[in-house]
């Protein structure tokens, strides 16, 4: 037995518990573990007789153990019971134990390695402390030589005693086979609040087993079980029966973590409790005899979420014998194994991706054109997964699935309500699709040479305005970006419903090509199209809505100042809810290139668009698609279902640690800074009032809470570096410097920022080199400052100005040219794009004009019209048209411009614009 020493230290658990000097908990629960043990480590290697060092390290121990102990109690490793035993061992003074303890216990968190084997924590006599630590393979899959089985863990809500508990957990560990898939631990909580708690803390759980006889309060005081818990009155939830707790705590948890198998355990009529339950339960028992049946249903649920039908099929496919009289020589390999010349090809890829490679639609396989097997199944499961009542895959990316939605939906006519600012796929089915397009301008960011996102105010006075000039009923869709390229993200249930009491059938069209991620943490979930579109259509169906609808249309008059700046209400009666969502999987989540998917949600598919978009999704992909792509959208829906909610959340600490470090580092902060919510967000959009995500001084803001209030939230991943004060533009920085240089792939810039952003397969490793790199750069830039001349110097800060003072004002949108505004009314702003567009196909009715010419032309007041798209990179969107006009604010723009590369502009030729005669005679 280690020898005890005579001081006593006591852990103090604090019943308050705040987070706010932490980004996250589990951020917190990392260093805490780091600290304990190396403050362990360091108290067990003192020399006798350093009782002021001694003193001090115990203090500190004590604060990390009562900083862990809360937190701890929501995780089944090392678990509540096995943390009492350490926080025991330190008030008996066993330091040694304790150090050998915590070395094993957060070694175990850093690899993960409580997931394949069971970490020994129970330190015996005679055996070297520090000796590494095997443990017990929690399955047999080591002994097979076969990768370890999946992990996870259960929650299981309930008041019972640490015996009870115990025996809960041995019962369940006994039902065990070798023939599971799966292998999972349980942790207990004894209260409603702590199973809120746990649920978001804990990213271990797949399950979540509801017992009956809990109490609703927690013993700690975290904060965020005030915004977990809504706007609940203490009162009525102590005042809740024991029947109705556990199906009201079902809920939260579905709001919150929707993944999750939820299991009611009840000592009540089965048959009464089942017929109330809803949605939320995939099964209910009767109190708990047995568990064989529990244990089951657990790895069953589970296992539907792990299943991917089509990659299992592909996989079972690429193992049959197969004889190729068909397309594809590369099939199977035959054609690279039988080359003298292309071995390495081969080599490189291994043979499994060329047994996978058919062009056939059977033996197990499917068509992608008109699936009735692994492939409409695998689209059912990523419709649950991002909650869409129909999901379809696609492999020619996302700018494919937005012209298969355009065509599906519009008619030659309607009138599309287009953000200006959108991808071009947008403007080139506006094209195919014959639509009259009213352009929506994103408000400008003039100081960092980019835009925001579209205000709702305009977009409720362009509706208003369509309404006035008695076009409403031609006004079809509105088309958005959520979330833009640099992070701004729409209040999309606020959009949808104020839209809806305008026009109660609009169609919502949101690009979500960057945001296939968000579905699957809480915070952001709440800002995407097929969550906001279920949760609008149940709360349209409730009779509570119908009572703040009357009383809302009791009160409103028709007066249009009024109506912008009410907040509206759809009628119940009339409203429906149509939205579509496209999204690139393989931008954000685990897909192979292009792969990408197609989310409805629309009241009147089947009845209205169903065939128009079957002939639509035909047009646009192809008869052979790419099987592996298939494959990978596949396994990608399995990951975020079982791990989303920790991807995301790690991919979001990153950002955070990357933004903490830049802000706080004496070096960096000289030349670069990240763009806070207040100079990408207009403080009329934030009426949260929170500035930024993290202040040098106060620390992390809640990010929750200005996702809550703000008209436009900012996603932390999209982290704006500033680097104006480097008298470097973009362009510069982002080739010459951090591509080339030090192999660092950026996707976008403006003249005086580049864009970071950290995704699901974001490292820590990634992060310090980054941090590296820019420090190296910020010494670079120091030494080359003390080195110029005088001459040198003015030059450089001549740049400096150039990115930090006089950037030139974003133009708007102008307008198109009367000749492509037939039949439109002089209220309104809808355009003829495809007109425009097959009209510059004609030679003799375009030429080229420089610059230069522009500006006199228009002087002498000629209506110069663009014939072409016109693209500079940056901003990456048009600002020119086919069409449209082209204004001074424009010409200025370009002027101003220091871009190598603008699209639909020839430098030596000039804009292509349409002759006078062509608009005149048309």
């Amino acid at each position: 037995m280690a020898k005890k020493r005579e001081s006593k230290a006591t852990v103090v658990t604090p019943d308050a518990v705040s987070l706010n000097a932490y980004h996250s908990v589990w951020q917190l629960r990392n260093d805490g573990w780091n600290h304990l043990n190396d403050q362990a480590g360091r108290l067990r290697r003192l020399a006798p007789g350093s009782n002021l060092k001694s003193e001090a390290l115990i203090s500190q121990i004590a604060e990390s153990l009562a900083l862990l102990e809360p937190i701890e109690s929501y995780w089944a490793f090392p678990g509540r019971q096995c943390f009492q035993r350490l926080c025991d061992m330190f008030e008996n003074g066993e330091y040694e134990t304790l150090n050998v303890l915590v070395t094993r216990i957060t070694r175990a968190l850093a690899t993960h390695a409580y997931r394949h084997r069971d970490v020994q924590l129970n330190h015996e006599e005679g055996v070297d402390p520090l000796a590494e630590d095997e443990g017990l393979s929690k399955s047999d899959a080591a002994v097979a030589d076969l990768p370890p089985k999946p992990y996870f863990e259960v929650l299981v809500v309930d008041q019972i005693t640490a015996r009870e508990e115990q025996a809960l957990k041995d019962g369940l560990k006994r039902m065990r086979r070798p023939e599971d898939l799966f292998v999972y631990e349980v942790v207990v909580v004894p209260s409603f609040e702590d199973a809120l708690i746990a649920v978001m803390f804990n990213v271990n759980l797949q399950a979540c087993v509801i017992r009956y006889g809990f109490p609703i309060k927690s013993r700690y005081q975290m904060e965020m079980l005030r915004r977990l818990m809504g706007d609940t009155d203490d009162e009525a939830q102590e005042s809740l029966t024991e029947s109705e707790r556990g199906p009201l705590l079902g809920a939260k948890i579905s709001e919150l973590r929707p993944e999750l198998d939820l299991y009611l355990v009840t000592d009540v009529s089965v048959e009464e409790v089942a017929g109330k339950i809803g949605q939320n339960f995939r099964r209910v028992f009767y109190q708990e005899e047995d568990y064989t049946e529990l244990n089951l249903s657990i790895l069953r649920g589970v296992y539907k979420r792990y299943e991917t039908p089509f990659f299992t099929a592909l996989r079972e496919y690429s193992k049959q014998p197969t004889g190729v009289f068909h397309a594809l020589p590369i099939s199977r390999g035959k054609s690279i194994i039988r080359s003298n010349w292309i071995q390495d090809m081969r080599q490189f890829y291994g043979m499994n991706v060329f047994l996978a490679e058919t062009s056939a639609t059977s033996g197990g396989l499917d068509s992608l054109l008109e699936p009735v097997g692994p492939i409409k199944v695998a689209q059912e499961y990523a419709a649950r997964a991002f909650g869409a009542q129909h999901t379809f895959f696609a492999t020619n990316g996302t700018s494919t699935c937005n012209k298969v939605v355009v065509q599906a939906i519009v008619e030659p006519g309607d009138i599309v309500l287009v953000d200006r600012n959108c991808h071009k796929s947008h403007h080139y089915g506006m094209v195919l699709g014959g639509a009259l397009v009213s352009y929506l301008d994103s408000y400008p960011l003039d100081a960092y040479s980019m835009y925001g996102a579209v205000p709702l105010v305009d977009i409720k006075r362009t509706l208003l305005e369509h309404r006035r000039a008695g076009q409403l009923d031609r006004v079809k869709m509105l088309l958005l970006t959520n979330c833009t390229f640099d992070g701004v993200i729409y209040d999309v249930e606020r959009v949808m419903e104020e839209c809806l009491a305008i026009k109660p059938d609009l169609i919502f069209l949101w690009d979500e090509a960057w945001f296939a991620f968000a579905g699957f943490h809480p915070t952001y979930r709440h800002r995407t199209a097929m969550y906001t579109a279920r949760r609008l259509k149940a709360r349209y169906r409730s009779v509570e809505y119908r009572t703040q609808y009357d009383a809302h249309a009791a009160t409103l008059g028709d007066d249009e100042a009024a109506l912008l700046s009410t907040r509206l209400m759809p009628d119940p009666d009339r409203v429906r809810i149509r939205v579509y969502s496209t999204q690139s999987t393989h931008k954000t989540l685990t897909s192979l290139r292009q792969g990408s998917m197609i989310h409805v949600f629309d009241q009147d598919f089947r009845s209205k668009v169903q065939d128009a978009f079957h002939e639509a999704y035909m047009t646009h992909t192809s008869t052979s698609p790419n099987y592996q792509i298939l494959a990978s959208l596949d396994i990608g829906r399995r990951q975020v279902e079982l791990e989303g909610y920790e991807l995301v959340q790690k991919q979001i600490d990153l950002a955070m640690v990357l933004r903490e470090r830049v802000t706080t580092h004496p070096l960096l902060n000289k030349y670069f800074r990240f763009l806070s919510m207040g100079e990408i967000i207009p403080g009329a959009y934030r009426p949260s009032g929170i500035e930024m995500y993290f202040h040098p001084e106060k620390g992390f803001a809640r990010m929750d809470e200005a996702w809550r209030k703000d008209e436009f939230a900012l996603d932390p991943t999209r982290l704006n570096l500033y680097i104006g004060l480097t008298g470097i533009d973009g362009d510069t920085f982002k080739h010459d410097y951090l591509m080339d240089k030090y192999g660092i792939q950026i996707n976008k810039t403006s003249r005086n920022t580049v864009l970071f952003m950290t995704n699901i397969g974001t490292t820590r490793s990634s992060v310090a080199y980054l941090i590296e790199v820019l420090v190296k750069i910020a010494h670079e830039l120091d030494a080359r400052l003390e080195d110029m001349s005088p001459a040198e110097r003015r030059i450089h800060d001549r740049k400096v100005i150039s990115l930090t003072e006089e950037l030139p004002p974003l133009p708007d949108f102008s307008h198109f040219h009367r000749c492509f505004r037939q039949g439109g009314s002089e209220h309104t702003r809808e355009g003829d794009l495809r007109t425009a567009f097959f009209m510059a196909y004609r030679e003799e009715l375009c030429e080229y004009v420089t610059l230069p010419e522009v500006k006199k032309l228009i002087g002498k007041g000629r209506e110069v019209v663009s014939a072409m798209f016109v693209i500079p990179y940056p901003p990456g969107f048009p600002i020119l048209v086919p069409g449209q006009v082209i204004n001074k604010p424009i010409l200025e723009f370009m002027e101003a411009l220091d871009t190598r590369e603008i699209h639909g502009y020839r430098p030596e030729l000039g804009f292509r614009v349409f002759t006078d005669a062509a608009v005149d005679g048309e």
